[in-house]
Order: structure tokens, then C-alpha cells, then sequence
């Protein structure tokens, strides 16, 4: 038992952080349900090499489960998830945390109107921008765009425009950070606004297409009905549960105001967070080898030998704070999906290989659906690694299987490669 103060190596600290995510019972709960509430929170992207990446964490956790349960669970008419920001990131949450985020809707009104911008930062800049602008140059616009919703909905972003004007690519962008690049029309930045302030949400995907509808068409009355936290009493539940799916955290990476904080808050307000769960034992300040900054661990966080196998996502909660899991795993990883393909180093969509409880290898995947073959373009193994082949071509062979995929073909031609071609 870490007491408090105590030191933790870094092999501790990262057996506790991975059992906290639910990698060290090694599969042997096939339970969707679990395995959700073990990542906590599962991000959304539109990237579909291989396969969507809200999918993904679940496999990592349980193994081969049908992806329809997560469609129902997320978009079903009896879901139990729902879409929002996790931090900066769009992420499926557990319904039951809905009330928790109602404060940051409020916020995300308010930011909209602020110059100065609230310490509480959580619309998007691309529809705080768009916003300002469209109050200036077509006020009214976003009522009629909710009243179009509240008449013909559930519609996607498309079918919102009242008008049906549309900016074309090559118009200058009038809003910096909207992104030309993602189609942001007015409609788009309207139906964004009423999302980020909880007057809209997400009632399915099409071709994961968003699909807004009133909030109170969607989602359950009791949930909407539900007593709602102040805004004080939210802050310090999700840092909980942030806290609860790390294990074992710095301040900055449960809260920190970054991209890559679990939640972020503003400095002070998660030191005064961070400080009240300390005193009510919900934390234990400890020190990791090697990390400067003070840590703290969940008090119901143990030390377990972790005999873990999988392929992570890039946006697998357990991996998404890259310098988190360069200091624990002695893994440097950045995505490299933006990168341009001469800059890349290990491939496009590289998944981490998880072995024991150490990164092992980086795979790069793609699905070819038209020949039905899962592809490994490029393999490369960590400096000193344990032999992982034989575990990897398993790991490849369920995970064609779960895809539907019938052949598995590795093009890459590393020595760790040709090892591979071998094994399968």
C-alpha cells in the first residue's frame, strides 16, 4: 500500500495507471459496460483507416465484442452514453455524468460574449469566432437554425441552413480557426453553439455524420430532470473521476489548463479541486520517480501485475497525454496522421502495442475493405523489447477477425516484419 509521501517507482506507478484503465484483468471481463466505465470516457474521431477509434479502447479492455452494442449504447433509444467535450476533446461520457457538465454549457454561453474569454474555456474557438461574427452580420440566424431543429428535426448540420447559403472553399475565411478545411458553414457553426450550450445534442451518425435534435427529445426526462451540482460540487466529481481513471497523476494532468489535462480547469480553481479531495482523502499525495511536479494517487488505486496484450488506439484514454506516456512507458509517441507521409517515421495510423505492462512496438494498420485484408504497413519494434511476434500475430489475427476481415498482409520490410510474415 502507497502511503502518503511515499515514493513510487516508475514501474509501480505504471502498473497502477494501467490498472486503473482496466488492462490488468488481461481480458477476462468480456463486459462493453465495464470496459467503458474503466477508460471513462471514449474520444471521437473521424479517421476510418482502420477502424473508428471510439471502438477501439472497448476491444483493447474486453477482446472481440460486436460493435452494435456501442452504436446502441451510444445512439440507441435506451443509450446510456452521450456526446459532449471531454476537455477539448468530442467524446462518448457516461449518461449518469450528464448533470456534471451542465455548468460548462452555461459557460460555453458565456465565453461566446466575453472578450476577455472565460478561464472556463469550453466551446471550440472555431464556433466562439464564427459566433461573434454571425451575431454582428446575421443576428437572429442561430434562432432560426434552432427553430428549424425544433420543426423538421433530427438534421445534420447540412439540412440546418435555413437559407441554404453555403461559403465556398475558395472564399476568404472570415473566422480564423473555423477551418475552411472542415466545411464550417454558418449553419454548422449555428448548430455547434446550440451543442456546446446543451440546447441541442447528438441523436445518431450518419456515415458518422452528426445528427442534431433538441436535448429534450433525446435524451431522458429524469436525466434532463435530475438535480444539477453546482458548478463547485461538478469540478470536484469529474476531477474524481479523472483522477479515478488515471490512478496516478500530476495536478497538470488531471487538471491542468492543456490539451492534454484529463479535464482541464483554470490553474487556480484545480489547485483549490485538487487540494479539497487531497483533504478528504480521495487523493494521496505521493512522488513518482523521476517527475518533479508533486502526484497524487487515487486512494483506491492498488499496484497489481498487469499481463496485458493490445493494439491501443492514438485516442485511447490510457496513451492521449503523450508526455504521460513517454514519463511512464519511456515511449515517445505522436500521431501522425497530419504529418506529410516524407516526414513519417513509423507510419500513418500507428497503434502502440501493449505486451505485459510495457509499449513494445508500434504498428502501423489499414484496412483495405475492397480485398477484405487488414495491412501492416510498417513495424517497428521499441529499442530492447521482449520478443512480441508471436503475441503480435495473435493480437493481428483476432483483430482481422473482429473487423471482418479475412486475410492479414504485412508490407513492411523490417527484420521485425519478415519475423511476422514467419508467425503468421
Amino acid at each position: 500500500m502507497v502511503a502518503v509521501g511515499d515514493e513510487v517507482s516508475t514501474e509501480v506507478a505504471r502498473r497502477i495507471a494501467l490498472g486503473a484503465q482496466g488492462f490488468g484483468e488481461a481480458r477476462r471481463r468480456p463486459d462493453v459496460r465495464w470496459a467503458i466505465r474503466q477508460a471513462g470516457v471514449l474520444q471521437l474521431d473521424s479517421v476510418n483507416v482502420l477502424c473508428r477509434s471510439h471502438y477501439l479502447p472497448v476491444y483493447a479492455r474486453v477482446g472481440d465484442y460486436p460493435r452494435t452494442t456501442l452504436d446502441e449504447l451510444s445512439w440507441g433509444p435506451e443509450r446510456e452514453l452521450f456526446e459532449y467535450f471531454w476537455g477539448h476533446k468530442a467524446a462518448l461520457i457516461p449518461l449518469e455524468n450528464y448533470p456534471l457538465l451542465r455548468w460548462r454549457m452555461r459557460a460555453a454561453e458565456r465565453q461566446v460574449w466575453d472578450e476577455e474569454l472565460s478561464p472556463d474555456v469550453t466551446a471550440p474557438w472555431s464556433v466562439v469566432a464564427g459566433m461573434r461574427r454571425l451575431t454582428a452580420e446575421r443576428p437572429g440566424y442561430v434562432d432560426q437554425v434552432l427553430r428549424l431543429v425544433t420543426e423538421r428535426g433530427p438534421l445534420t448540420a447540412g439540412e440546418a441552413s435555413p437559407d441554404g447559403v453555403r461559403r465556398k472553399r475558395s472564399d476568404p475565411d472570415p473566422d480564423p480557426g473555423t477551418g475552411t478545411m472542415w466545411n464550417w458553414q454558418d449553419a454548422k457553426i449555428a448548430i455547434e453553439y446550440l451543442f456546446c450550450t446543451g440546447q441541442v445534442t447528438i441523436a445518431g451518425r450518419r456515415h458518422f455524420e452528426r445528427i442534431y435534435d433538441l436535448t429534450s427529445r433525446v435524451l431522458p426526462a429524469d436525466m434532463l430532470d435530475a438535480p444539477e451540482p453546482t458548478a463547485a460540487e461538478a469540478r470536484r466529481e469529474l476531477v474524481r473521476i479523472a483522477a479515478r481513471g488515471l490512478g496516478i497523476a500530476t495536478l497538470r494532468e488531471l487538471c491542468g489548463g492543456t490539451g492534454q489535462a484529463h479535464f482541464p480547469l483554470p490553474a487556480a480553481t484545480g489547485r483549490e479541486v485538487v487540494a479539497e479531495l487531497v483533504e478528504a482523502g480521495d487523493l494521496v499525495p505521493v512522488r513518482v520517480e523521476g517527475v518533479k511536479q508533486q502526484s497524487y494517487r487515487w486512494h483506491e488505486a492498488v499496484d497489481r501485475p498487469v499481463d496485458a496484450c493490445a493494439l491501443l488506439s492514438p485516442f485511447d484514454p490510457l496513451i492521449w497525454n503523450r508526455d504521460r506516456t513517454h514519463r511512464l512507458f519511456d515511449f515517445f509517441y505522436r500521431i501522425s496522421i497530419y504529418t506529410p507521409a516524407p516526414q513519417r517515421v513509423h507510419g500513418y495510423y500507428v497503434l502502440p502495442f501493449l505486451l505485459g505492462d510495457g509499449l513494445v512496438a508500434r504498428v502501423d494498420l489499414k484496412s483495405d475493405r475492397q480485398t477484405s485484408t487488414l495491412v501492416v504497413p510498417t513495424l517497428t519494434p521499441e529499442p530492447d523489447s521482449p520478443d512480441f511476434i508471436e503475441p503480435l500475430a495473435t493480437e493481428l489475427r483476432q483483430l482481422a477477425a473482429w473487423l471482418g476481415l479475412d486475410h492479414i498482409r504485412v508490407t513492411a520490410a523490417s527484420p521485425a516484419a519478415k519475423a511476422l510474415v514467419r508467425s503468421l
